[in-house]
């Protein structure tokens, strides 16, 4: 109910930010320091026993084991029947299906198949928005999550641990593309010969060739 009647009963005693649940305004008192908006406590509680990274809420460190750590996949796709582990993962891979492109930009004719793209048109076009700032390189992000990646990188950090095997990863994506390599799964397929492939760059590659070898063959 106070989706429609906006009141937000939880206040922030520090910036006086007002919020609909508690849950958003912890999350909000232990956000990390960003570009726009000041720190509070930057207090991650919540640790991975795996890995041993921190999150400022349950549901945070819940989401990071399952997308992570976990192999269960319980979202499919209803085109091509791929798996995902998570209902986002699901959602940002379904326009490749149809295409659509949801968000249209307010000053251009322009529209994109997710938000974040859109974000980064409006920044790069339009100068709508504030860019996330490397401190030590002063290379530009659109999103915060992307900097506080980039910025493992600077400290060589790797929190990210491969189960199989001892090898360390800056981010969630570099784990699961290497994990392919200890698994027989196959989510890639050519469209012309039905060959399967673990990754997207051998089977386009593979297309290449296969396409060339029908055209010959006619």
């Amino acid at each position: 109910m106070r989706v429609h009647t906006g009141e937000k009963l939880y206040k922030c005693p520090i910036c006086n930010s007002a919020f609909t649940v508690s849950s958003n305004l912890q999350r909000h008192k232990r956000r990390m320091h960003s570009n726009t908006r000041p720190c509070h406590t930057g207090d991650k509680p919540y640790k991975c026993p795996v890995c041993n990274r921190a999150f400022r809420l349950p549901g945070d460190l819940q989401q990071h084991k399952r997308s992570v750590h976990s192999n269960i996949r319980p979202w499919h796709c209803p085109y091509c029947g791929k798996l995902f582990k998570t209902k986002s993962h699901l959602k940002h891979h379904l326009p490749v299906h149809t295409d659509a492109k949801l968000y249209s930009c307010r000053h251009c004719s322009s529209s994109f198949r997710t938000r974040l793209q859109l974000k980064q048109h409006l920044l790069e076009s339009h100068n709508e928005g504030t860019w996330f700032t490397c401190h030590i390189c002063e290379k530009k992000f659109v999103g915060q999550h992307k900097l506080q990646a980039h910025l493992l990188r600077h400290e060589d950090v790797k929190p990210y641990v491969c189960r199989e095997c001892p090898k360390h990863f800056h981010t969630a994506f570099e784990l699961r593309s290497h994990q392919t390599v200890h698994s027989d799964y196959k989510q890639f397929i050519c469209g012309l010969c039905n060959r399967l492939f673990k990754h997207k760059a051998a089977v386009k590659k593979h297309f290449g060739k296969c396409y060339t070898l029908l055209v010959f063959n006619r």
